[in-house]
């Protein structure tokens, strides 16, 4: 049984692009690239998937792996698990966007946590923001068809040097303005009444000097906070819903899906 190098970096290069561009996404989607998750059980679940995957893609061009073109294929391919996990990951952004205006609203902008998705402290209300959306992502089952969308992704953007182009870039750099403006549609309603209690709190104390309102002011901006995040927690994950469809609509558009 003769096999040629050849033969060998073949079959070994029809593994690693697939596995490139799988495991991009799980570095970049949410949930399992957050940092409690381990990098090793990241890289079994891509391997693991890969596994699966390589025998029912398309036959693949005769490329040498370490050629020009090979490294070019691969660059194609962690680009697009990127900007797949990516576009997901602006979502959650416009999340704790949104928690953070909440919380300075509320005077809670000190109240912070370590936000086990990134590493960083973010407002407890952007927590609390973040955790119930994660919620409603897994019940919408959004990570199984973010994976389900990379996977056809194989059919309608077969491995090769041509993948997402240069306006196919731009075009989610466009799209991450939907982000703040998301962020401020979940939390407009809180911000603006809040800023209206503060506006009252601020003529009370024009028109009563002797009166103390920071003392006053800040326990019933408190609790009028919390009694509107509760009012408005069925709104908010009505918009973050339709953001997220906004982002899976966009994902089809550049695989092609």
């Amino acid at each position: 049984m003769n096999i040629s190098e050849t033969e060998i970096l073949g079959w070994v290069a029809s593994f690693i692009w697939p596995l490139m561009r799988i495991g991009a996404m799980f570095v970049a989607m949410p949930l399992i690239s957050m940092r409690a998750v381990p990098a090793r059980a990241r890289l079994i679940l891509s391997l693991a998937m890969t596994f699966f995957v390589v025998p029912l893609l398309p036959p693949l061009a005769t490329v040498e792996m370490f050629s020009y073109t090979g490294v070019m294929i691969a660059m194609q391919q962690v680009v697009i698990g990127l900007v797949t996990g990516f576009i997901v990951q602006m979502v959650f952004a416009t999340v704790v966007f949104a928690g953070q205006g909440v919380a300075l609203g509320m005077g809670l902008g000190f109240a912070s946590m370590v936000d086990p998705e990134n590493g960083q402290q973010v407002p407890v209300v952007a927590q609390f923001y973040v955790m119930t959306t994660t919620l409603v992502f897994l019940g919408l089952d959004g990570h199984l068809l973010l994976i389900k969308m990379l996977l056809d992704s194989f059919v309608t953007l077969p491995i090769g040097i041509d993948g997402l182009s240069t306006n196919d870039l731009w075009v989610v750099a466009a799209w991450s303005s939907r982000m703040f403006a998301g962020g401020l549609l979940l939390s407009m309603p809180v911000i603006i009444s809040l800023l209206l209690v503060n506006i009252s709190f601020g003529v009370a104390a024009r028109a009563a000097p002797q009166l103390n309102i920071f003392s006053v002011g800040f326990p019933i901006t408190l609790l009028l906070g919390i009694l509107l995040i509760w009012l408005t927690l069925t709104n908010v994950l009505d918009q973050f819903s339709g953001v997220l469809t906004d982002a899976y609509d966009l994902i089809e558009k550049l695989l092609r899906v």
